[in-house]
């Protein structure tokens, strides 16, 4: 049993999976959305439908399970970017999603997230 014992239903595009077991928690707060052209922090083009994120300090290519914590849905996401220091002096906030990731877990504008290490 993972440590932290809890359980998420993950949902992808169009398909619904059972429940399963959380990583090893790496925090929890306010998450937004963003979409932008051109190329991420890592160099690769960004795919704003893709299920990528942006992190201030998590390795690029790390995967890590978003759960919504108002209605419990959650996705793998693989960290392509890094946050805007600028913006995030204004707004704090833990992850900064692509519109797809957003999308999937019901998020409009900024949601409340639980993080964990996806194995």
């Amino acid at each position: 049993m993972p440590a932290s014992g809890r359980i998420a239903a993950e949902t992808m595009p169009g398909r619904q999976h059972p429940a399963r077991r959380e990583g090893a928690p790496l925090g929890s707060g306010r998450a937004t959305w963003y979409q932008h052209p051109g190329r991420t922090a890592s160099g690769e083009r960004y795919n704003p439908d893709g299920f990528t994120a942006a992190h201030a300090t998590l390795p690029f290519g790390s995967r890590v399970r978003v759960v919504n914590r108002t209605n419990n849905r959650s996705v793998v996401v693989r960290i392509t970017d890094r946050t805007n220091e600028r913006t995030k002096a204004k707004r704090n906030y833990v992850i900064d999603l692509s519109r797809g990731s957003a999308r999937a877990l019901g998020i409009e504008g900024i949601g409340r997230v639980a993080l964990y290490r996806a194995d």
